[in-house]
């Protein structure tokens, strides 16, 4: 294969591989960073594939894997509060930062990224990968997005074909305890969407019964970097109150999209406050991840301030919403 047809089919794998890095790291960043090592190394090594052996998506995979988990040798995984910290009883409680831990960074993505692309970006799966050590997350990971037989995924580990088996058998135990079907299709986008606008509408007018109403009993809401997280439908409307006591009714928001899931910016008093993002079910909202960081604020390159309304802004907001 000549070199520029070479460096074009391998950089037609980039998008799959910055999800596989993702999915594997919890870090936007650190994906496209590996993902370029990744494509580097595969240019260096041109003359050494052999397609008779594997098919370059498969080589490209297991040349990122390994690079993650090299990377994952000397970093620690990016979980979600609600996996690793006590959940809080009093929504009144003071919050508890963790400026130190490095928490799972939210992936931006689109209303018409594919159904397995959205099924598989999940936050709650991607938390709760991150909860696996990490040749059990690349044992899975592999299986589930090249479907190979254990004994390929072994020898793309270095690995027996029964120690595969034993990490397969355990990581799908450890997301059986978490509450997490790896296997479970996301809700459609445009079903994501209305939810949202409901849930949104409700939050503008601070209308907590309103909103209450919307959420599944056990709803989750959690706000990395802080360590305080909720479940239930009433510790939640509390914490939405306590939300309208300190930071005031004046909301607005700016839809987004993030690992699949339908989300929002919001801004209080016309500032960006936060970046919020729903996992729903039907009809309602089962998480509520909220994030206060600059930095994933940045992945999405929002505004400070709501800008001015204007028709054509309107018209925007309202495509995105369909």
């Amino acid at each position: 294969m000549a070199s520029q047809e070479f460096g074009v089919a391998i950089e037609s794998h980039r998008r799959e591989l910055t999800v596989h890095c993702y999915r594997m790291l919890g870090s936007v960043h650190d994906a496209e960073d590996l993902v370029q090592e990744t494509l580097l190394r595969a240019w260096r090594a041109a003359d050494s594939y052999d397609a008779s052996r594997a098919t370059l998506r498969t080589w490209l995979h297991r040349i990122a894997t390994n690079a993650c988990l090299n990377a994952l040798a000397s970093r620690a995984s990016r979980p979600l509060p609600s996996g690793v910290g006590e959940r809080f009883e009093d929504p009144d409680a003071a919050f508890a930062p963790a400026l130190e831990v490095p928490w799972l960074q939210p992936f931006p993505t689109g209303p018409e990224a594919s159904a397995v692309e959205r099924s598989r970006l999940r936050l709650a799966l991607v938390a709760a990968l991150q909860l696996l050590p990490a040749r059990q997350r690349a044992a899975l990971l592999l299986r589930e997005a090249l479907d190979l037989p254990a004994a390929e995924v072994a020898d793309a580990l270095g690995l027996t074909t029964a120690a595969v088996n034993s990490a397969l058998q355990r990581a799908r135990a450890t997301l059986a305890h978490a509450g997490v079907d790896p296997d479970t299709a996301a809700e459609p986008a445009d079903v994501q969407r209305r939810v949202v606008d409901r849930y949104m509408a409700a939050f503008e007018r601070a209308d907590v019964a309103a909103l209450t109403a919307l959420l599944a009993d056990e709803v989750v809401l959690e706000m990395p970097p802080m360590w305080n997280w909720y479940a239930g439908r009433q510790p939640y409307a509390g914490f939405m109150r306590r939300v309208y006591r300190t930071r005031g009714t004046s909301w607005q928001h700016r839809p987004l999209w993030a690992n699949g899931e339908a989300g929002v910016a919001a801004y209080a008093g016309g500032r960006l406050h936060t970046v919020q993002l729903f996992t729903t079910a039907g009809d309602l909202v089962v998480r509520t991840t909220v994030y206060q960081d600059p930095d994933v604020f940045a992945l999405f390159d929002l505004p400070a301030e709501m800008p001015p309304a204007t028709p054509e802004r309107a018209q925007t907001i309202s495509t995105c919403r369909r």
